[in-house]
């Protein structure tokens, strides 16, 4: 009788909820049902998911760009169409955009204080969610660790590496190009997310 009147009062408070109680509820039948059986709540945050994605994007990213460098030293290659591999010194933010302004490592630093928040927020308790803030992570971290190391004037102070040119887009890279597509990822996330 004690678990039934503890379970019936957690269910009137959900923010005191565990997943494990959450379980129990489900099992007995006394919580609030919703999509998934989960009661609005997904399970814990994906952090392994987020890390192993942000993790092969930083290699990825890492590895091009030590090829563009010494690929690319003595001028663009011609891929296929107006697709070329062409040697760039970043030193605004994503796309080349504003270069000479030093926001580059602002717009870094910013990033990352977002990708914190994605990670421990609640999107990342969903798969999509996790696979999103992973690609936003290691873009953001790929970025930073130009800034960080490939310069001359000092910390954060160095350019970012860009070397995808389609010669009608602003040039890029592999660390870009995870951003862009972990934002699209994480507005489906948003949408996929049960409201609690």
């Amino acid at each position: 009788m004690e678990l039934a009147l503890w379970q019936a009062s957690l269910s009137r408070h959900p923010e005191f909820m565990t997943d494990s109680t959450v379980d129990e509820a489900t099992e007995e039948g006394t919580g609030p049902a919703t999509s998934g059986g989960r009661h609005g709540q997904a399970g814990p945050r994906k952090l392994l998911v987020v890390g192993s994605v942000a993790g092969g994007v930083v290699a990825l990213d890492q590895l091009t760009k030590h090829w563009a460098l010494s690929a690319l030293r003595h001028g663009p290659i011609n891929v296929v169409g107006t697709l070329r591999w062409n040697l760039l010194y970043n030193t605004g933010t994503a796309f080349s955009l504003g270069s000479g302004k030093g926001l580059g490592p602002w717009i870094s630093i910013l990033a990352i204080s977002v990708v914190v928040a994605l990670s421990l927020g609640y999107t990342s308790r969903f798969r999509l969610g996790a696979v999103a803030a992973g690609l936003i992570a290691g873009g953001a971290i790929g970025n930073l660790l130009d800034r960080a190391f490939r310069g001359d004037d000092g910390f954060l102070h160095g350019a970012v590496i860009d070397f995808v040119d389609l010669q009608w887009w602003p040039v890029f890279n592999v660390a870009d190009a995870a951003i862009c597509i972990g934002a699209g990822l994480l507005v489906l996330a948003s949408f996929r997310a049960p409201s609690n």
